[in-house]
């Protein structure tokens, strides 16, 4: 497959931050809390679901103290309708007992701290701290890894080596080209039937060919 040359991640770094600059996650979240939460939910479950099911979430757990005493099975209940319900429950609860053990209640804003939580790696860390702090990092999902593969920003195989492509040939100003990615990956350059029509940058493309991380 074709790299992208430098002239096509200038033309793509200008696109992306003309038409994405003031994008943000389509998570619905009032605080940190509410944020990490829905993050760790949003593993490999859409957004929209997610959305349907963090009202009630934290209506009944408005905060770690809450939910750090929370009934699994009722935790369990209330996920239901998410992709791995019984993992991200036992996880959000061992999450919540750990942010008051170790950080007195208060959601650690800072990358490395927040990856020693439960049902936290690496990509929602990530998502976090661009999402909360405006943060230079990028984060990878299944968007973002088609996204920069049919453009040819990355060859990578993995998330860690795409993650690491993106970083280096895109340098500044990640926090919007992670989301510019993911909306655009979402709405435009879908894995079947891309919106080749809507593109923004149809001249750079490279493949129509879909990957998945």
């Amino acid at each position: 497959m074709k790299k992208a040359t430098k002239a096509d991640i200038q033309t793509i770094k200008e696109a992306f931050q003309e038409k994405y600059a003031d994008a943000v996650t389509e998570l619905s979240y009032k605080n940190d809390y509410e944020l990490l939460i829905a993050i760790i939910l949003s593993a490999q479950c859409t957004d929209k679901r997610v959305n349907i099911i963090t009202p009630a979430l934290f209506e009944k757990y408005p905060s770690v103290f809450e939910l750090a005493d929370a009934n699994l099975d009722d935790v369990k209940d209330l996920l239901k309708s998410c992709s791995f319900f019984n993992n991200k429950s036992k996880n959000i609860i061992k999450m919540a007992q750990s942010v008051i053990a170790n950080y007195d209640g208060n959601i650690p804003h800072v990358q490395k701290e927040l990856m020693k939580l439960a049902g936290v790696g690496n990509k929602t860390a990530n998502v976090f701290m661009i999402e909360f702090e405006g943060a230079n990092l990028m984060a990878v999902d299944t968007h973002v890894f088609r996204v920069s593969h049919r453009l040819g920003l990355s060859d990578g195989k993995t998330v860690e080596q795409t993650e690491a492509h993106l970083v280096k040939k895109l340098k500044d100003d990640l926090h919007i080209f992670h989301q510019a990615m993911v909306l655009f990956g979402r709405y435009t350059c879908k894995a079947l039937n891309p919106d080749c029509d809507n593109c923004l940058f149809p001249h750079v493309c490279k493949t129509k060919q879909s990957f998945k991380p």
